[in-house]
């Protein structure tokens, strides 16, 4: 009995942390619309300011709270939704995703900066583990019903706030109709930012309250992703319901403890499932819970893609492998194999390409599928001994067909999801597989065979072999990856292109039409999970042998989430965006911040800056994720239209070539540095476009353009420019006259002779 006791309680303060956190998120999507996956980072970066405050600096408990829960949690809310949130209106759910997963990702990077991961951080419980009381036999910590006391309150209040209250009822007018909420006399802006700013704090409370319960140890993404759980806890409630929010979250926290505690001791494995358990509970809450019905007339989003044609796609690959072979002269041999990581980093971004730019599904966890073709490839694809084991084409061709029909068994059951719904489930296999498979090391027995899922937690992978074609030299692994993302990649244009293709953006565009006009939803939906899966199982493959070993935590959730921001952030709808978002994924930021952490060995008289710029640069990737809100097309889009006005400036493309080549023999030959290349080549390629503008204006914006960006000598105004107000304007501003000193211009009344001849008559 006293144990029953005793996980109960533990499972119900569990729960109850979880209610906190449900609570925000519930409260945000309420009132604006958009999921926070940032949600458990925020939570974390609260709990750590509460350590720095308490712990390191001193404070007392009680200011410390009143500070991190009255003053850091409500602004940091605020910040993120004048500053970000409110700017996503009008983009596709694969955006507004994005861009939580940035914030998440920026707020896990700027802790590390602050709080260096190596160094033990704990916090106590309230009052001290010492302050407790016995209830049935079972031991309670004051901390324990703090929690619980905290989690009921805070329900009973949200519950009233949004049915009792005037404010209730405003908070919910402001995603269904903020423009009658406006007319009606109210601020939807200011409700918002207010409902952010209350989810924000429940967020560090939770965090706050949780961590003691946890074990004490502050360590920030096993905080995040304890957060994350919370996920689940909301979805039992819909985003909507508050009482079954809190129901779910109690569910939750009681089955874990009942299985930790009541599980048989011959399951090896009863740890990793209840780790795994809240994402086994969203993945079935998601595919139980009814759904929406299929949209009709969707709203405009703001993305635009291009889709080249398939000539020019097989032109484009040809350069690009020509252009990686003049790169690989460059380089050196440790360099080569790094290039050869990002670039299968690209292949497995061409699977959220075909998924999500072009059919709109969401998928959060691509490189789960590439784990799972690891897997199948080691234990069924390798042949040899020692120095000699070679990976055989037939593994990866197993694993890649593994991987395809595991992403269809995936998405069987979430046929019935779209947008939201469908990357929460993505995102809670993603989990579950890291938790449960990548986890399980030891040895069990089937059908008297034994094996192990995953083999002493580091998988070894070799190199394929293939007839002559042997990838252990790197030069040929490089360009056999190259060609392969080539060839994928032109594939992928062909398909888009085709009647299939049309179909996937009729289906992304409009499920409701593209079912009224007779098409297979769940044919389309479950072939392209399964194209985009075995792409991804692809790529998974060959980026483990690139590396030589894997282990766990080489497929995490976070690696896959800051894959897909990086897509998404170059250009989700294009071919070229896979391969610069996989790149930079994969090895782009690492190399820059190993770059500055050798230099600031190297001079240790500017060691700070270098260190500085280091810190920079592992934050820069979400911070460049947080602005797609301002691009949502990405960045390959706004290259492309930029070089679409160029097509009448041939100079400027032949002076750009000759500037890059040059750049090139000289590296080539030694007299410049390999980062000055880089440096010059990448200036020259994102600045031709405003410098075409400057040289040929009438040639890149056209005449009528041109003439109007034309600075306006005064001596043309009224002869050959007529008046106006924004030609007066931009005189007053060259003569240096306030807006305010000129004379209003005579205005005429019109109706006047009217009103005249009507006095006469009467």
């Amino acid at each position: 009995m006293d144990t029953f006791v005793t996980f109960t309680i533990l499972g119900l303060v569990l729960g109850s942390v979880y209610a906190i956190a449900a609570s925000g998120l519930v409260l945000t999507y309420n009132t604006s619309g958009i999921f926070n996956f940032a949600h458990g980072a925020q939570a974390m970066l609260g709990a750590f300011v509460y350590w720095q405050l308490s712990v390191e600096w001193g404070v007392p408990t009680p200011i410390a709270l009143v500070l991190v829960l009255g003053v850091f949690g409500p602004l940091m809310g605020l910040g993120l939704y004048f500053l970000i949130m409110r700017g996503l209106r009008d983009t596709a759910e694969v955006t507004k995703i994005v861009v939580t997963v940035s914030i998440m990702l920026g707020m896990l990077f700027l802790s590390q900066w602050f709080w260096h991961p190596e160094d033990p951080r704990t916090l106590k419980m309230f009052f001290g583990d010492d302050a407790k009381f016995t209830v049935l036999g079972a031991t309670v910590r004051v901390h324990e019903l703090l929690c619980l006391v905290a989690a009921i309150a805070i329900a009973v209040g949200l519950r009233l706030l949004f049915t009792r209250t005037r404010m209730g009822a405003t908070m919910r007018g402001v995603v269904d109709d903020p423009d009658l909420l406006r007319l009606s006399g109210h601020n939807p802006e200011r409700i918002a930012g207010f409902s952010w700013a209350l989810s924000s704090m429940l967020a560090v409370l939770a965090g706050i309250l949780v961590t003691p319960i946890s074990g004490g140890t502050l360590e920030a993404n096993l905080l995040t992703l304890l957060v994350i759980d919370a996920f689940a806890a909301a979805m039992f409630g819909r985003l909507r319901s508050i009482p079954r929010t809190f129901v779910g979250a109690i569910v939750l926290g009681l089955a874990g403890t009942y299985l930790l505690g009541y599980a048989p001791s011959a399951w090896t494995w009863t740890s990793n499932l209840r780790v795994s358990l809240p994402m086994i509970a969203l993945f079935v809450v998601l595919i139980v819970l009814p759904q929406d019905r299929l949209r009709g007339a969707a709203v405009r989003t703001r993305e635009r893609y291009h889709v080249p044609s398939v000539r020019k796609a097989v032109g484009w690959g040809v350069a690009l492998v020509v252009i990686v072979y003049l790169i690989r002269l460059l380089m050196v041999e440790s360099a080569v194999t790094t290039l050869t990581i990002g670039i299968c980093f690209a292949i497995i971004a061409l699977s959220l390409t075909v998924l999500t730019g072009y059919a709109g599904e969401m998928n959060l966890a691509p490189l789960s599928f590439g784990a799972i073709a690891t897997i199948v490839a080691f234990h069924f694809g390798i042949t040899g001994s020692g120095l000699a084991q070679r990976l055989t084409l037939v593994g990866v061709i197993l694993g890649v067909i593994v991987a395809a029909l595991v992403g269809g068994l995936v998405a069987l059951p979430a046929l019935r999801l779209r947008g939201l719904y469908l990357a929460l489930a993505t995102m809670a296999f993603g989990v579950f597989l890291s938790n449960m498979v990548l986890r399980d090391t030891t040895e069990h027995e089937l059908f008297g065979m034994k094996f192990s899922i995953f083999t002493g937690g580091t998988l070894v992978i070799p190199p394929l072999q293939i007839g002559p074609l042997d990838l252990a030299d790197p030069t040929a692994f490089l360009m056999t990856v190259t060609v392969l993302f080539a060839v994928l990649g032109v594939a992928l244009v062909t398909l888009r292109n085709s009647g299939y293709g049309r179909r996937l953006t009729a289906m992304k565009d409009s499920p409701a039409a593209s079912a009224m006009l007779g098409q297979n939803l769940v044919g389309l939906k479950l072939s392209v999970f399964v194209i985009s899966a075995g792409i991804a199982g692809l790529g998974g493959i060959l980026m483990s042998s690139a590396m030589g070993s894997v282990s766990g935590e080489t497929f995490t959730i976070v690696i896959s989430l800051s894959l897909l921001m990086l897509t998404v952030v170059a250009g989700i709808g294009y071919v070229s965006g896979a391969f610069f978002g996989g790149v930079m994924a994969g090895v782009g930021f690492s190399i820059i911040m190993v770059s500055f952490n050798n230099l600031a060995k190297a001079q240790p008289d500017l060691e700070g800056l270098y260190l500085l710029l280091g810190n920079i640069a592992a934050v820069s990737p979400a911070l460049i994720g947080i602005g797609v809100g301002h691009n949502p097309s990405g960045s390959v889009h706004q290259v492309v239209e930029g070089y679409r006005k160029l097509r009448d400036a041939k100079p400027v493309f032949v002076g750009g070539a000759a500037v890059v080549a040059v750049a090139y023999l000289l590296a080539l030959t030694g007299v410049l540095d390999n980062w000055w290349f880089a440096s010059i080549t990448i200036v020259t390629v994102f600045a031709l476009p405003v410098v075409g503008e400057m040289v040929m204006p009438t040639a890149v914006l056209g005449s009528e353009e041109a003439q109007r960006r034309r600075p306006i000598d005064p001596e043309e105004i009224g002869v050959d420019v007529p008046y106006g107000d924004e030609v007066m304007a931009r005189v007053d501003r060259e003569l240096g006259l306030p807006a305010d000193t000129r004379p209003a211009r005579p205005t005429v009344d019109r109706t006047r002779p009217v009103k005249e001849l009507t006095d006469v008559v009467s």
